[in-house]
């Protein structure tokens, strides 16, 4: 049996969606899957990363692991130790875990993912790590145009090797379901396509006048809408793409197109898709 935990998420919800779907060699589409949640619906099952008596992975063969970053350090290191002792505990066969793509180091939300990796390592599981670049949905919602059309985060002269969120279910799902083939493995997954600030005005009728990080960070603390930790967050991401060094040119090993056994789909496409809704 393979379980996906965070499965309501964006990303979970495009792996659970593309596995109900999935055909196995035969023809059949019954690869069993079960949907772990913090809040489960009729035949889910309850995985709730910050209660330890919930973490009962018996029976599961194959765990795909949702990385829960969405908060402070050293929450999302005890949620993700609480599952991977609970795997090892349960006797699961292989993990499978979504990290962060290689060129993500100088981000504040990587650590996490490199403590999570390391433990992965010394666990007595046999494991997988898809390193995910950042999502191409994940720029539109932190580079969208404004009302005039004008973009203005502060992504200066940088580019960004962004990845539509759905080729990277479509790698977790292949993956997850064929896990023996990938043991060991740590999976780069970026764009080939790198996109600037300028790439995106064009494609949405607008235009590029980057702003600053001082200016940017007082407009996210000022909406109020950014919990205290995601501020750093953020401007560690503007400040990457920026730098030049979330563009894809230091992965020397991008297995997407491997993986996927065909073109990525477009992220300048998934842009606009997500821009205009």
């Amino acid at each position: 049996m393979l379980l996906i935990t965070g499965a309501t998420g964006a990303l979970g919800r495009l792996i659970t969606a593309k596995l109900a779907d999935h055909a196995d060699h035969a023809g059949r589409t019954d690869a069993p899957f079960v949907v772990g949640t913090r809040d489960p619906a009729p035949g889910q099952r309850r995985v709730d990363f910050d209660d330890p008596e919930s973490l009962d992975f018996t029976g599961v063969d194959t765990l795909l692991v949702i990385s829960a970053g969405a908060a402070e350090d050293d929450v999302v290191i005890a949620r993700h130790e609480a599952v991977i002792t609970a795997a090892e505990k349960a006797g699961v066969g292989h993990l499978v875990y979504t990290s962060l793509s290689g060129d993500g180091d100088h981000l504040t939300y990587a650590l996490a993912h490199r403590w999570t990796e390391r433990r992965l390592r010394r666990s007595t599981l046999a494991w997988t790590v898809l390193r995910n670049g950042l999502y191409a949905e994940f720029l539109a919602a932190v580079a969208a145009p404004g009302p005039d059309g004008t973009i203005a985060a502060p992504l200066g002269d940088g580019r960004l090797a962004a990845v539509a969120r759905e080729d990277l279910a479509e790698v977790a799902v292949r993956v997850a379901t064929a896990p023996a083939a990938h043991a060991g493995r740590t999976y780069e997954l970026v764009g080939e396509e790198p996109l600037g600030g300028a790439d995106l005005a064009a494609a949405t009728g607008g235009s590029y006048e980057p702003g600053g990080l001082e200016a940017t960070r007082a407009a996210i603390t000022g909406a109020g809408q950014a919990l205290p930790f995601q501020v750093p967050m953020l401007l560690s991401t503007y400040s990457s793409i920026a730098g030049g060094f979330l563009d894809g040119t230091s992965i020397a090993d991008n297995a997407l197109r491997t993986l996927l056994g065909r073109a990525p789909r477009s992220a300048l496409d998934a842009y606009v898709t997500a821009v205009r809704g």
